[in-house]
């Protein structure tokens, strides 16, 4: 963790707030622990985020179909 902090605002369900302060005061944790380990959680999620299978199938059939049309765009 930056030992640089950015303060922000947002805004959140209420429900899923007052489960995420359950879930700091049950593990001992700082909501802010709980937000930044969120955060970190989505950006990781994004960046192995793989192609979902049907796109990449219509993909590869449009490559197949069109190479040559594809090809000289290219040019």
């Amino acid at each position: 963790m930056s030992p640089t902090r950015v303060k922000w605002s947002t805004q959140v369900d209420p429900e899923a707030l007052e489960e995420l302060k359950s879930v700091a005061k049950r593990e001992g944790r700082q909501l802010q622990t709980l937000v930044d380990e969120a955060v970190r959680d989505v950006i990781e999620k994004h960046k192995a985020a793989k192609p979902r299978a049907h796109v990449m199938a219509l993909h590869r059939a449009s490559m197949d179909r069109y190479a040559a049309v594809y090809k000289k765009l290219a040019e």
